[in-house]
């Protein structure tokens, strides 16, 4: 199914999305991760938009999102689930399936725990945390500000996907036509022509005025919803304490966690092959069925 590129304003930012499946009845939000964009979800919407309307959004400051104006404010995952909580809104979404990467799924849990918005409580169908958790590793964290706050520039699309297959190395097994498309739709030139990453450096300011943005044990208690947790076997930003860890309090501790390692990849899986794309696809399918017959059971 051919999708559409659409905008759309959220707590008065333009926010981008690419939206597949549009007629479907249940919707399923993608959403990417630290310095990327919704375009990585191609592969996951394409394998969901025969059944699911699949939304993908650009965060503020990332894609085709506006930057902000005020980014010691609004990079943090405060604002991003107020522009979470506006686009369910705006699109008619009473509830959906969430399936975040990394600070995708960051947001999901902020959004699903219910406790900054109290207006998405209970409307988070599932939540597919990519590489995810209530805590991640701080050297991780570290190497990612690195790289992310200081993004390079290069004089060809070559050079910039040269550096895009190293960078993103753990995102595991993509095409060569993959990464020329992960390529192109990251990339945007600077006034010397020069091409560079598609988003924001001041976005990484999140980790310097919200420092402890990622500490998320509270908003993961709260949720209510069925959480499935895709951890990269290599991944140095979700170690195994804290999967540990999740698997004692909130959703685990309510049976409702389950945790799948994926091998070959790092942080974060690319969600890209059959086998990762099925695994996503059965677990959104087995709890719609659950959403559904708890809403028989009640009415």
């Amino acid at each position: 199914m051919v999708p559409s590129s659409n905008y759309v304003t959220c707590a008065g930012r333009e926010i981008h999305f690419m939206e597949w499946g549009a007629g479907n009845a249940a919707t399923v939000i993608a959403w990417h991760g630290l310095a990327r964009t919704g375009r990585d979800m191609d592969e996951l919407a394409g394998h969901l938009s025969g059944r699911w309307r699949v939304i993908c959004p650009d965060t503020l400051g990332r894609g085709f999102s506006q930057w902000s104006p005020q980014p010691d404010v609004e990079y943090s995952l405060a604002f991003y689930s107020q522009l979470a909580a506006d686009l369910f809104d705006r699109l008619g979404i009473d509830s959906a399936h969430w399936v975040g990467t990394s600070m995708g799924g960051a947001i999901g849990t902020v959004c699903a725990g219910g406790l900054v918005q109290p207006r998405l409580k209970g409307r988070v169908r599932s939540l597919v945390l990519n590489d995810n958790a209530p805590r991640l590793a701080q050297a991780a964290v570290e190497r990612i500000k690195a790289y992310a706050g200081n993004p390079p520039a290069f004089a060809t699309m070559g050079e910039l996907e040269a550096f895009f297959r190293q960078v993103y190395k753990p995102f595991g097994w993509l095409s060569d036509a993959q990464w020329r498309r992960l390529t192109e739709t990251s990339a945007r030139r600077l006034p010397d022509g020069r091409l560079t990453p598609h988003y924001d450096p001041a976005m990484v300011r999140q980790f310097i005025d919200h420092p402890r943005d990622y500490d998320l044990w509270q908003h993961y208690d709260a949720i209510e919803a069925p959480v499935l947790c895709l951890r990269g076997a290599e991944s140095d930003l979700v170690l195994p304490d804290a999967v540990e860890e999740m698997k004692r309090r909130g959703p685990g501790a309510r049976g409702r966690l389950r945790v799948v390692e994926v091998p070959g990849c790092g942080h974060a899986p690319a969600l890209n092959v059959a086998e990762q794309l099925d695994l996503v696809a059965g677990f959104i399918e087995e709890s719609e069925r659950a959403f559904q017959a708890a809403r028989l059971v009640t009415a």
